[in-house]
């Protein structure tokens, strides 16, 4: 989704709901103005975006692995218009404001794991892959997911797993957990994969018996839906008129939160429309829906990961934001699953 994360950022004329590849607007004039790119990565969007920049420009990089920000740090070693944080993109505007930035033009947001990270077996992300039961985005603080393995109740454990892995059996592979650790530790990877795939029976074709629970643990270990609630309403306070959001979620949990927040935000009168008020009085929209995509099929056939890929986006209005700001409109997304999905 590299290129059209892009032109979302970019193009005046993007429109989700028409768009082409091949229409793709880059080529005009270098854009200048701060812009945010909240997870780094490897930071294959960061030079996309660098490349559309002026040379007075500015592109603040979050990322919360510091394997990632060792990369952030080579690339701003190299163009003096990167500057690098390591912190969660949720802790943005607090970040930009000790840096004396209140406004920005445009936000890219890519959640969830990175595929280096998956692929990195001492992260312990996969199941696929022997490692320690580790699952921390940054693994310099934080709780494991061996330590919270090692302690949770069966209830939390299986609360945890049925909202954020949307896991049928969840009851029961909490209590194989609770069964097995005490007996032994649960410390890798295989262990919880293998324990997980002798209670699991049935699965979809083509998806291993672990997914749903390792998705779980890793979105609990790292509170990945909060830091999103909290990023999308620190965006909404950042952005310039005009400004643009662009956020890619790889799985429906993400997706939901990333949907309800831009339509609340879309269209605040929602609440009042049965009320006799005047078009005047309602309140008016400060987003502006530009529409979404997802991944196309020459993407998921060089990228297969991709194929869950929706990128959202939205403009920012003219409108004044409201007493509370961008946690205004958090409301809407809040327990989804009963998760409790605040900022």
């Amino acid at each position: 989704m590299l290129e059209p994360a892009i032109a979302a950022l970019m193009d005046p004329h993007f429109d989700g709901k028409r768009y082409q590849r091949d229409d793709l607007v880059l080529h005009g004039e270098p854009r200048d103005g701060v812009w945010v790119d909240g997870t780094f990565g490897r930071g294959g969007h960061s030079r996309a975006l660098l490349q559309q920049l002026a040379p007075s420009a500015r592109l603040i990089v979050f990322d919360r692995d510091p394997v990632a920000i060792e990369a952030a740090r080579e690339l701003a070693a190299t163009d003096g218009r990167v500057t690098v944080r390591h912190s969660p993109f949720a802790a943005m505007q607090t970040e930009l404001a000790a840096m004396g930035i209140t406004q920005v033009n445009g936000i890219l947001l890519d959640v969830g794991v990175s595929s280096p990270q998956i692929d990195d077996g001492s992260r312990g992300f996969s199941f696929m892959r022997e490692g320690p039961l580790d699952m921390r985005m940054d693994t310099t603080s934080g709780q494991t997911a061996a330590e919270w393995l090692a302690e949770a109740s069966i209830d939390d454990m299986r609360e945890v797993i049925k909202s954020y892995g949307e896991e049928r059996f969840a009851f029961q592979i909490a209590k194989a957990i609770a069964a097995r650790r005490a007996q032994q530790d649960i410390s890798t990877t295989t262990q919880l994969a293998e324990l997980v795939a002798g209670v699991v029976r049935t699965r979809e074709k083509g998806q291993h018996p672990a997914t749903r629970t390792f998705q779980a643990i890793r979105i609990h270990i790292n509170r990945e839906l909060e830091e999103l609630a909290s990023a999308l309403a620190a965006a909404l306070n950042l952005l310039a008129p005009q400004g643009r959001l662009a956020v890619i979620s790889f799985h429906s949990l993400e997706d939901r939160v990333v949907k309800r927040f831009m339509a609340a935000a879309a269209n605040p009168g929602a609440e009042t429309a049965r009320l006799p008020l005047r078009e005047s009085e309602r309140p008016q929209p400060l987003l502006r829906l530009r529409g979404k995509l997802v991944a196309d099929e020459s993407e998921t056939a060089a990228n297969p990961r991709a194929r869950s890929a929706v990128l959202r986006v939205a403009e920012r209005t003219d409108t004044p934001l409201p007493a509370a700001g961008g946690a205004a409109f958090l409301a809407g997304i809040a327990n989804i699953h009963g998760t409790g999905v605040n900022a």
